[in-house]
């Protein structure tokens, strides 16, 4: 793992400079594989497309079934979304141990991609960035043994429930070529290139041992959540014409009901109560980490106890306020990373424990497609009431 730095900083925070939080950032740690489902092969749905990268297999399994239709005034489930920026598996087994954990505590999450992940560094000249030199990425590619475990993953992933996303490319949060300053066609070429990283891994990596991706991603991609947070405004109608359904990448957001932004849910890291820090902290491993260490993802050590805490309970903070008040759900963003001797990583999973404990009645915790397919259902005039509720504020209709 390496030391976090422009390469891999993060540049928005929420509040005064004293309480600065940032998030979004894509640097991959290192993993064993877990066991990731059938031998090479084709199954008997399985239609390949293109080079056979990925591949038509059905309907995706492990799905819920069709939304219920709250009546005016019922209580809302309370949704809990987990997402992950990067989603590589580098050696540190945090892909398979996250998607156990999932399994366990039967929770659907979303994996933003980053489309480099799946090119070797061998061919980064196929990576042509947006005001930025042929090749260049602000994180790095990935070893070809990196790549298949990834790819492998991302496999049994799908095949598990979870969706998969896209966190874009080369991460460009500085300079003159940072993803702030795209335009909407820059958006779209770099969201071309990410879904042909994708969808011709095969052909880039030259492997012939390893199963095809189980979906079309030109219909499974239909949301992502930009480096940093930056560039939203003219990411939007790219993203619309493109079809997606949500984006993920406004920061700062309160614990309140979502609504549309450029017509696509918009679902933004929110605040979470933190320590003495009155604005709070961003509901993401990496603000947690700025606040307690800084710049460093090596921190003294006597501290990890302390900070594995109070990661912990701003996690579990956040949920229980939505849960005991307005319902609002609550989004956690995730890097599969050994910050500060892993500490964050342990919080997400004691925070996914808490939440799926019995005694928390009708909490779903689902990934950004299922909550835009439960949003859809939904009546508008429902939906606009349950946003009058402001943080903290009790739901009291009828549950």
């Amino acid at each position: 793992m390496r030391a976090i730095s422009r390469r891999g900083m993060l540049g928005l925070g929420v509040g005064a400079a004293a309480t600065l939080s940032v998030a979004g950032c894509s640097s991959p740690g290192s993993s064993e594989s877990g066991k990731v489902g059938a031998k090479p092969g084709k199954t008997a749905k399985s239609k390949p497309i293109g080079d056979g990268s990925t591949a038509y297999t059905g309907k995706q399994p492990h799905q819920p079934p069709a939304p219920e239709k709250l009546a005016p005034g019922q209580k809302p489930p309370q949704f809990v979304v987990f997402s992950w920026d990067g989603a590589a598996e580098v050696g540190n087994g945090l892909f398979p141990r996250f998607r156990k954990l999932a399994r366990d505590h039967n929770a659907s999450m979303t994996f933003f991609l980053s489309g480099l992940y799946l090119l070797p560094e061998s061919k980064k000249r196929l990576y042509r960035p947006p005001n930025n030199p042929v090749g260049a990425s602000d994180i790095g590619y990935l070893t070809d043994d990196h790549i298949r475990e990834t790819l492998k993953n991302l496999r049994a992933a799908w095949l598990e429930g979870h969706e998969i996303g896209t966190h874009f490319n080369g991460h460009f949060c500085g300079g003159t070529g940072t993803v702030a300053n795209w335009t909407p066609a820059q958006w779209d070429d770099e969201i071309k290139q990410a879904m042909d990283f994708v969808t011709k891994w095969r052909t880039n990596t030259g492997f012939t041992d390893l199963e095809s991706l189980p979906f079309d991603y030109s219909k499974e991609l239909v949301g992502g959540r930009t480096p940093c947070l930056l560039g939203q405004e003219n990411l939007l109608p790219t993203a619309r014409k493109r079809g997606w359904r949500y984006d993920a990448s406004s920061p700062g957001g309160l614990q309140v009901w979502p609504t549309k932004k450029q017509g696509l849910w918009d679902f933004p890291l929110q605040s979470i109560p933190f320590g003495n820090l009155p604005s709070g902290v961003l509901s993401m491993d990496y603000n947690m980490l700025y606040n307690q260490s800084k710049n460093s993802t090596k921190g003294p050590p006597a501290n990890y106890p302390r900070w594995r805490t109070q990661a912990t309970d701003a996690y579990i903070a956040g949920f229980q306020r939505a849960y005991e008040t307005n319902r609002a759900p609550f989004f956690v963003g995730n890097h599969f990373e050994q910050w500060n001797g892993g500490i964050y990583m342990d919080a997400v999973e004691e925070a996914i424990k808490h939440i799926a404990d019995e005694k928390h009645k009708d909490v779903r915790m689902v990934s950004f497609r299922q909550l835009c397919d439960w949003l859809d259902a939904q009546d508008p005039q429902v939906l606009t009431d349950m946003r009058q509720l402001g943080v903290g504020q009790k739901f009291t209709g009828r549950g």
